[in-house]
């Protein structure tokens, strides 16, 4: 897995890299140098433009443009003032160092002479703002990101695009769209969710020193990008020897007479991720319309209340069910009432895997009064739990309705204000949103997002039954649930990119997630040895 790091956590480890021997000078200059590096590995480079700020980033632009005039390659350098005035005593000195070897700087180009510039070059290496940036983009520098996203050139940030948040994934209405960022020392939150996921294009972690990584690991990284070779530890054991219980079985309780749908379709995708028997418990108002869609899978009719909402009398049934499966998910379609409150906490009192999603968590935000770390004795159980809320169920949960995350530095730390507050290896929350954490009180595991098709109605729901599969097939061992819940959230970006590929970008619904779901699930576990196989 690769550490993620926040921006003020990043600066920590330059900190302790000097007190270690590699002083602030050496760390420039292998920046610069493995931006030039990645520059010539694009091939086909003749002509380069460097744009240069008037800190450390553009520093490191400054050493790039010499490494890359060293080896006969046409650099022009652009900068806002002279390189004699820079402020910065570093950043001066190799200035200064890179117009001696050769490098005539441009100063203040009008509009029209930087477009002419940038038309001439085959790449475009932006070192303008750096991952102290923040707020808009100020003059001339917001000219000059209009120029670079409109030349044909390709673009290499370094560091962080400009105009970009590293911290928040946030992009300031003048920002970088970058074919490769080159980033320093560690992965940076907002490279990887929000609109850091638009802007970015391929992201390349340069070290800088043999130290790093140790370094970088002592500063406790905000989370862990996976990798698919991280999931071997928590892949189910081939065998021949099963039978449709072996396999785990999965009681999905959930829909109204409203939306009988979201249940259907958590089920459906229960079986398809491997569940032995899935069985569904819908209002018995919803129960036709389920049976109608379910061939393989019983349907159980619910006690429900005049609004066709599951009633407490039920609680004796659900029970009942719930004590003979493998794993339990309540809430897809289920809507929010005093009935399903009391089955929410029914379930929360059982021993057995459970995966709370939809209005499930909104009973249990009903249930804490929107302040879920206050109470966590409602969630501290033996067996796993998994909450899956997006971000404005996870506001809900963490008494921020009216504010909820919008980055995703901001989800995990919701999402841990409830492991912490549980402070047991049995909880994780999955928070949902363009990158997704699975949050658990020991680490935050990324898996690689999915697509934009994924942005659907009833793309949770999909994920919900998925997820209570795996941990029905999973019942018992000791697995480490965080990995284990982003090792499902992988399978379900793959089957998002692989219904794009069937019906279109724009065309896909949670339903043709469920058609591929065997498909992507074979994937994963095929090229998780050989992380290079699987398409992006």
């Amino acid at each position: 897995m690769q550490p993620v790091l926040n921006i003020e956590d990043v600066k920590r480890v330059e900190v302790a890299l000097t007190r270690e021997g590699v002083s602030v000078s050496e760390l420039m200059h292998r920046a610069g140098f493995a931006a030039a590096q990645e520059v010539v590995e694009l091939g086909d480079v003749d002509n380069v433009v460097v744009l240069v700020g008037l800190g450390n980033n553009g520093g490191d632009g400054w050493v790039a443009a010499e490494a890359l005039h060293s080896r006969g390659i046409n650099v022009k350098v652009v900068t806002p003032i002279e390189p004699d005035e820079l402020a910065g005593d570093l950043a001066r000195q190799v200035a200064q160092s890179a117009v001696k070897s050769g490098i005539s700087p441009v100063v203040g180009p009008s509009r029209d002479e930087l477009e002419g510039l940038l038309e001439t070059a085959d790449v475009v290496l932006d070192c303008m703002l750096g991952t102290g940036f923040h707020g808009e983009v100020r003059a001339p520098f917001d000219i000059w990101i209009e120029c670079v996203n409109a030349c044909p050139a390709r673009v290499v940030a370094v560091d962080v695009p400009s105009g970009l948040s590293g911290q928040t994934g946030h992009a300031a209405r003048s920002c970088v769209i970058a074919d490769m960022t080159v980033t320093m020392l560690a992965l940076k939150p907002g490279l990887l969710a929000d609109d850091g996921r638009d802007v970015c294009g391929a992201i390349v972690v340069a070290p800088l020193a043999e130290q790093t990584e140790r370094l970088v690991i002592e500063a406790d990284p905000v989370a862990w990008r996976t990798d698919l070779a991280d999931y071997l530890g928590v892949l189910a054991p081939q065998t021949l020897s099963v039978d449709k219980f072996s396999r785990g079985s999965v009681l999905v309780v959930g829909g109204s007479r409203r939306f009988p749908g979201a249940a259907v379709m958590a089920a459906r995708a229960a079986a398809r991720m491997g569940a032995g028997y899935v069985t569904l418990a819908v209002p018995a108002s919803a129960a036709l319309a389920a049976q109608a869609h379910l061939l393989e899978i019983p349907v159980v009719p619910l006690p429900e209340d005049a609004e066709g909402t599951i009633s407490a009398d039920a609680q004796d049934v659900v029970r009942k069910l719930a004590e003979g499966a493998s794993a339990v998910l309540v809430g897809p379609g289920m809507r929010v009432s005093g009935g399903t409150s009391s089955i929410v906490s029914a379930l929360l009192g059982l021993d057995v895997p459970l995966v709370i999603d939809a209005d499930g968590l909104n009973c249990l935000s009903r249930l804490t009064n929107g302040a879920l770390p206050d109470f966590p004795e409602i969630t501290r159980r033996r067996a796993p739990l998994v909450l899956t809320p997006h971000r404005a169920e996870l506001g809900r949960l963490v008494g921020q309705a009216s504010n909820p995350p919008d980055s995703l530095v901001g989800q995990l730390d919701a999402a841990r204000k409830i492991v912490w507050a549980d402070g047991g290896s049995e909880l994780v929350v999955v928070t949902k949103g363009c990158a997704t954490g699975c949050v658990s009180v020991e680490q935050a595991v990324l898996p690689k997002p999915g697509p934009a098709a994924l942005a659907t109605a009833g793309s949770g729901d999909v994920l919900a039954g998925m997820m209570a599969s795996a941990l029905a097939q999973r019942a018992g061992e000791d697995v480490d649930l965080a990995l284990l819940a982003a090792y499902v959230c992988e399978i379900h970006g793959y089957a998002g990119s692989l219904a794009a590929e069937r019906v279109g970008s724009h065309a896909v619904m949670a339903c043709d997630l469920i058609d591929v779901v065997g498909l992507a699930s074979d994937a994963v576990e095929e090229h998780a040895s050989y992380p290079d196989g699987l398409a992006e």
